[in-house]
């Protein structure tokens, strides 16, 4: 009976233990797409997007376009919706 205990005991600490690990990947995973779309939207390449650039390749960061233009200079760096996205 002593055995099985155990054996439920180390599978959750391994389990516990990677599950930093597998959250990481999905932020990668989540950064890397949002980086790859950014770029795709940024037609002038200024590394910036204004609201019209969003609305055409980014229409959930147009949706919320306010919210993530934090210091209200009207435009959305790739860092800022970044950091939106992961809050």
């Amino acid at each position: 009976m002593e055995l099985p205990i155990k054996k439920l005991v180390m599978l959750a600490m391994v389990i516990f233990s990677i599950s930093p690990m597998l959250s990481f990947a999905d932020d990668s995973s989540r950064n890397q797409e949002i980086a790859e779309r950014f770029a795709a939207a940024d037609k002038n390449h200024d590394g910036k997007l204004t609201l019209a650039e969003a609305q055409a390749g980014m229409p959930r960061v147009a949706a919320h376009f306010s919210s993530i233009d934090t210091d209200g200079n009207g435009y959305v760096t790739l860092a800022e919706i970044e950091a939106m996205a992961n809050r």
